[in-house]
């Protein structure tokens, strides 16, 4: 009978179903809830009224108005934003990539949803490639970065290594001299410097 290889400690409870989905729902609702106050802010400044078609509606992201570079600006920025929550949230680089894609795959569900239609603008699929592209490789930079700091150990100061070695080097010169005539150090109880002479 072949035994099985035991689990990993940590593997079972870092990559459980819950935990999957509580994130993918926690990355969701910070991408939609940035996004949108970016966007009502951008549109109060502008003196224009708030819709959901601005968020959920891929018809409102055109080339050829204001509004629309506007939003796929905000949309931009909502990704830098998603560049933190991944580093804050997930912190491995391996898993980036696939929360990455999950969102921007999620935001098409609901989009398509929302206009009852797939999305046929370029613009609007540009700006996802765009998005999720940032999002992956700026996640993963973000925590590699992370994982590739060192570690402190202890929070004392750390000893000066070239200072300690010189005092090292001087303790050991005063001990005996290289030449093998005569050294100088200090006596075993502390008492005093003694010389060493040559027997004759």
């Amino acid at each position: 009978m072949v035994s099985r290889r035991p689990a990993r400690p940590g593997a079972l409870t870092s990559l459980s179903p819950l935990k999957i989905f509580t994130q993918i729902v926690i990355l969701q609702s910070a991408f939609y809830a940035t996004a949108t106050a970016l966007i009502l802010f951008t549109v109060l400044t502008a003196g224009k009224s708030f819709s959901l078609d601005l968020v959920f509606s891929w018809r409102s992201l055109r080339g050829d108005t204001v509004v629309g570079w506007t939003l796929g600006l905000c949309w931009g920025m909502s990704s830098l934003a998603g560049v933190i929550l991944l580093l804050l949230l997930i912190a491995r680089s391996k898993l980036v990539p696939d929360f990455a894609l999950t969102i921007h795959f999620i935001h098409l569900i609901v989009t398509s949803l929302y206009t009852h239609s797939i999305p046929r603008n370029v613009l609007w699929w540009a700006l996802q490639i765009a998005s999720a592209a940032l999002m992956t490789f700026g996640g993963i930079w973000a925590c590699q970065w992370r994982e590739l700091r060192p570690m402190a150990f202890g929070t004392g100061s750390t000893p000066n290594v070239e200072s300690t070695a010189h005092q090292e080097a001087d303790l050991e010169g005063e001990g005996h001299d290289m030449g093998g005539r005569r050294g100088r150090g200090r006596g075993r109880d502390g008492g005093g410097l003694y010389e060493m002479v040559g027997m004759k």
